[in-house]
C-alpha cells in the first residue's frame, strides 16, 4: 500500500493530455518498461485512459500498419516530469484495472490512524469516564475485532447511560460484535436500576409502571 506521505505527493499532481486535454490517470506502473525491459523507476504512471483521445484512436491503424498485431498508444507521463510519452497498449483496457485513488488512499489512512489513536485512548478513557473513544471502535465496522471486543468491556467499566443511544442507533454489520455491545448496554442498564420503555425506547427506572416519557402502563 502506498504511504501517506507519497499518496499526498501524487494528489497534488495533475497532469493533462496535450491531445485531449483530459486529465491524466494515476495508475500502478507495470512490473517492466515493454521499451527496454526494465523497471520505471516509479510505482505510479500518469496516463490517458481517454478512449476518445487522438493518439488512442489513430494508433489502432498505425500499429496495424506498421508491426502486424492490435495495439494503440496512450500518453502517459512519470510523476515529477514536466514532459510525457506514448507508451503501446494492446486493448482498451489495458491499466484500467490498476487505477490509483491516493485521495481514497489518503482517507484509508486517516481512517486506520483515527481508529490507532482511539485503541491507544481506551485504557486512560476509564480513569478520565470518557466515552468517546470505544463509541468509535465499536461503531466503526472496519476497525479490528478485538479493538471493537475491548471498547465494549470498557464502555461497560465507564458504566455511563450516554453510550446507549450511540449503540442503539448503530447499524451494526458484525452480528458477534452487535450482540456483544447490546449486552454492555444491557449490563449499563442494569447497574444503573434502569431500562427502556418497550414503546417509547426512552430510558426509565427499573421498577416504573408506568413510563415518564410516553404513558404507557409497562
Amino acid at each position: 500500500m502506498l504511504s501517506c506521505e507519497r499518496c499526498l505527493k501524487y494528489a497534488e499532481e495533475k497532469h493533462y493530455c496535450p491531445n485531449c486535454k483530459g486529465r491524466l490517470s494515476c495508475c500502478e506502473s507495470p512490473p517492466m518498461h515493454v521499451g527496454d525491459g526494465l523497471g520505471w523507476g516509479s510505482e505510479v504512471i500518469f496516463i490517458c485512459l481517454n478512449d476518445e483521445c487522438p493518439t488512442f484512436v489513430n494508433g489502432w491503424e498505425y500499429i496495424e500498419a506498421q508491426y502486424g498485431h492490435p495495439g494503440s498508444y496512450r500518453y502517459m507521463i512519470l510523476p515529477g516530469q514536466k514532459k510525457g510519452e506514448v507508451m503501446m497498449v494492446g486493448s482498451s483496457q489495458a491499466f484500467t484495472g490498476c487505477i490509483v485513488d491516493p485521495e481514497a488512499l489518503m482517507e484509508q489512512n486517516k481512517r486506520y490512524q483515527d481508529e490507532k489513536k482511539a485503541l491507544e485512548q481506551l485504557d486512560d478513557s476509564i480513569k478520565e469516564k470518557n466515552i468517546q473513544p470505544a463509541i468509535y471502535l465499536i461503531c466503526d465496522e472496519i476497525a479490528a475485532l478485538q479493538g471493537r471486543e475491548k471498547a465494549c468491556d470498557v464502555l461497560f467499566e465507564i458504566n455511563d447511560l450516554a453510550c446507549i443511544d450511540h449503540i442503539r442507533n448503530h447499524t451494526f454489520k458484525n452480528i458477534d460484535i452487535e450482540q456483544k455491545a447490546n449486552m454492555t448496554v444491557n449490563e449499563i442498564l442494569k447497574a444503573n436500576f434502569k431500562k427502556e420503555c418497550p414503546y417509547c425506547t426512552e430510558i426509565i427506572k427499573t421498577q416504573a409502571k408506568v413510563c415518564m416519557h410516553c404513558g404507557k402502563d409497562l
